[in-house]
């Protein structure tokens, strides 16, 4: 299995965002040029994805901790909140589900909610903070 650390600095993985500490891991069989484009298809996905309560989405956020992508290309996502009582907790691990679900070449997805470690302002990208004014 290939784990990627996702965004932990742009010029390293040559993607758009900044947002620290998300890990994609893949089968080992896909190819490098598979998994780039996969990964991409799948933040693409979780980017559209925003809690009602703040202009940023749940990517930026830093609230996807965890994106196993398995053989059958069934994608299990580990994400938290940015409070365990968020008013949408029953609602967004769905949203999650379905927007990813519709990607290219996934098979499915299951969200499970962690909340160990906690999330904490220090997960959000630079994006996320120049969107909520939280330098």
């Amino acid at each position: 299995m290939q784990e990627v650390r996702s965004h932990a600095n742009d010029a390293e993985t040559g993607t758009a965002s900044s947002t620290r500490n998300t890990v994609i891991r893949s089968p080992s069989q896909m190819s490098p040029e598979e998994l780039r484009s996969l990964t991409d298809s799948i933040i693409a996905a979780l980017k559209t994805v925003f809690d009602p309560e703040i202009p940023a989405d749940i990517y930026e956020l830093g609230l996807i901790y965890n994106v196993d992508i398995d053989d059958s290309r069934f994608v299990t996502i580990e994400m938290t909140l940015t409070a365990p009582a968020c008013p949408v907790a029953g609602e967004m691990p769905m949203w999650v589900e379905n927007a990813v679900s519709v990607v290219p070449s996934v098979a499915g997805a299951k969200v499970n909610m962690v909340f160990d470690p906690p999330w904490d302002q220090s997960r959000m990208s630079d994006e996320a903070r120049v969107a909520l004014d939280m330098w």
